[in-house]
């Protein structure tokens, strides 16, 4: 029997720090929260741990600092049978940390010190890269260097192996960089950053999906929170609905949805059944506390039905 095709995710890790509160403070101002959590986060480690929990075999290529935070995350990817070969110690700096608040109605901000995040180089992740095969994903957000983020998609498309970039935190990328991914997946604030489009409405998701394919990406994918997410390809423009749930907590939710949506190509899904299930899976974690202490397992997100895409 042949082994599942490798999801190999290429990003950060970090130690999240969460307080919440009835209330996001507003600039100068002090919140007295209610509930604090230190969990493993970053949006490498948390897009790995997701596809890992639904079943992916999962190969993250990361960097951490020579201290408690970082050997806490070695133990926490062997614990969750990623294969942790490809983690990089940095001896010099200190392990990512990211500082959330999140207020009573789920939504969050987010402060990150990247420390050793900013230092996975390119020289890092080319072994994890000549150990892929065809029909293996490579999975990458931009919490890390973008010279490596470069690197790491041009010589996956050289490879012809299909790139998922999710683009956040938001950022300006080069244009030739797009013709080299298979997918994107930003949210509707990463969609105007790339576009300039306001996303406000399903007109607005579609122009400003339309914006990014002809920057020559093939498939685009707008997430849109607790709507679901808007595929448009060169043969199909729908809208994937999510499952009506109450949330406590938006972190992760993204990094939900791109390790479940790696998983389901993986397995070979259409996009569209690939996005259904995502959707099952961000709609679970958000009804919980935390990055990676909210990503669910595979038996939780078959136990939701699905819910028909809407065409538009």
């Amino acid at each position: 029997m042949s082994l599942p095709n490798v999801i190999c995710v290429v990003g950060s890790s970090n130690t999240d720090m969460v307080v919440k509160a009835e209330k996001l403070p507003s600039p100068g101002e002090t919140v007295i929260g209610e509930v604090f959590l230190m969990n493993p986060g970053g949006k490498g480690a948390n897009q790995a741990v997701a596809a890992a929990r639904l079943d992916g075999n999962v190969v993250l290529a990361a960097k951490v600092g020579n201290d408690v935070f970082g050997k806490q995350a070695i133990q926490q990817f062997k614990r969750e049978k990623i294969n942790p070969m490809y983690i990089t110690i940095d001896s010099e700096h200190p392990s990512g940390v990211a500082l959330i608040n999140v207020d009573a109605k789920g939504e969050n901000c987010i402060s990150v010190a990247p420390g050793s995040n900013s230092r996975l180089m390119p020289h890092d992740v080319e072994l994890i890269l000549d150990g892929l095969n065809l029909s293996d994903i490579v999975l990458l957000q931009l919490e890390i260097p973008l010279k490596t983020v470069d690197f790491v998609i041009r010589s996956s498309f050289e490879k012809g192996l299909r790139v998922i970039l999710n683009p956040a935190p938001a950022q300006e990328l080069p244009v030739d960089l797009f013709r080299c991914l298979y997918l994107i997946t930003p949210n509707e604030t990463e969609a105007e950053i790339l576009t300039g489009i306001r996303v406000t409405d399903m007109q607005t998701v579609r122009q400003a999906a339309e914006a990014i394919r002809a920057k020559g990406v093939p498939n685009v994918i707008i997430t849109l929170g607790s709507k679901g997410a808007f595929l448009h390809t060169d043969t199909i423009s729908t809208l994937i609905p999510a499952p009506p749930v109450t949330a406590v907590d938006t972190t992760a939710a993204g990094d939900c949805f791109n390790g479940a949506l790696a998983v389901a190509l993986a397995e070979n899904s259409t996009l569209e059944q690939a996005i259904a299930f995502a959707c099952k899976a961000a709609a679970i974690c958000v009804t919980r506390m935390g990055a990676q202490t909210s990503l669910p397992h595979r038996r939780e997100v078959n136990s939701l039905p699905l819910i028909n895409p809407v065409i538009s």
